[in-house]
């Protein structure tokens, strides 16, 4: 298994990759289209795409995780929103997606972001050291969806945005 950054060459296998792992999704309507892959395309596009990361085993992209910059009270803030993060259908469960988290908050955490947001699962996320903070919110989520790992003792608040790759 080998973890490393995109390049041009990686993006049609991208995705593929995130179409399938988000398609039959439960959080999506029943019989939706997943959307997850034309955000990562709009956030490259949009010059957003702050990291961008791939597992690959045997020639094979098999995971991907994207992070992003994300507003508080409408401001840039040093602060990054972690998804999506998608394995192929046929690795899930092997540790793909938390081999990829990891990875990705230890590059981040180098180059000195100072925290990190994510909607997504809580009993997931939470393993990684994601938590629900009252001082941050993302406006229509209920708030125990919306979590949060600091990388700095001052914790802002506010209200979330994410990109308008997201809308």
């Amino acid at each position: 298994m080998n973890i490393r950054k995109e390049t041009t060459e990686d993006t049609g296998a991208i995705s593929n990759l995130i179409y399938s792992a988000f398609k039959g999704h439960p959080h999506h309507e029943p019989g939706a289209e997943p959307t997850e892959h034309l955000i990562v395309d709009q956030l490259r596009k949009q010059g957003e795409l702050s990291l961008s990361l791939i597992m690959e085993q045997d020639g094979e992209i098999t995971g991907h995780i994207a992070f992003s910059p994300i507003r508080i009270n409408g401001e840039q803030s040093h602060w990054m929103g972690l998804g999506p993060v998608a394995v192929s259908p046929s690795h899930q469960g092997k540790g793909i997606g938390s081999a990829l988290i990891n990875e990705a908050i230890r590059q981040l955490k180098e180059q000195g972001v100072r925290g990190f947001v994510v909607l997504g699962e809580p009993e997931y996320y939470s393993r990684f050291g994601f938590t629900h903070h009252s001082g941050l919110t993302l406006n229509g989520v209920p708030p125990e969806y919306f979590m949060i790992m600091p990388n700095d003792p001052e914790i802002p608040t506010g209200t979330v945005s994410y990109s308008t790759a997201f809308s």
